[in-house]
């Protein structure tokens, strides 16, 4: 490619394959052989996206549409319509259609943990603070944690406690105050 770059991060103000591709064709006119990468941002209203990309479809079409209402398709309501059923299979297949109608080489998400973390702690303060107590914490995390095999579960061995104890271990012996061994909190995680 010209000047270096080996991939090419692209956006466009919505994620429409469409879009994408006629964007990606310009670009193939100038560097035929561009790795392009496309983010699918965590910015975008993907459900209201892609339900107001199948109302279009099935306006362009003549379906009748006089059950919805373009500008509130993020409601609820409309969850269970074939409508958003069709929306949702177009958000769960974009990856694969933008790889083939645009050529996409790779799709990222920008700031999904940012995203992810958000939504889990308000879950948990909600429950923690709430009803649910400890139970919220336990329920919805931990032991969701355990059952998954989800390393961190074990804290202390991925905050290096384990590394700490090897070292003081070899420098004071068995008289080191260690955070690890057979009693330490963590071995109730062993598997």
């Amino acid at each position: 490619m010209q000047n270096g770059a080996d991939l090419l991060w692209i956006e466009t103000e919505k994620p429409h394959v469409e879009q994408i591709a006629g964007m990606v064709d310009r670009i193939r006119e100038v560097a035929p052989h561009a790795k392009l990468v496309y983010n699918n941002s965590p910015s975008f209203n993907w459900t209201l996206n892609f339900r107001q990309q199948v109302y279009d479809a099935w306006a362009e079409d003549g379906r009748d549409l006089a059950d919805f209402d373009r500008d509130q398709l993020m409601s609820q309501h409309y969850d269970d319509s074939d409508l958003a059923k069709e929306a949702d299979e177009r958000i769960r297949t974009f990856q694969a259609d933008g790889a083939k109608r645009a050529g996409i080489f790779h799709h990222l998400i920008t700031l999904p943990t940012y995203h992810t973390a958000a939504l889990s702690t308000d879950n948990l303060a909600k429950r923690y603070f709430g009803e649910e107590g400890m139970l919220g914490y336990v329920k919805q995390v931990q032991r969701e944690e355990i059952r998954q095999g989800i390393a961190c579960v074990k804290h202390q061995n991925m905050s290096g406690s384990d590394i700490g104890d090897d070292h003081k271990e070899a420098f004071a012996g068995e008289a080191a105050l260690k955070a690890g061994g057979k009693n330490n909190t963590m071995n109730q995680f062993a598997a």
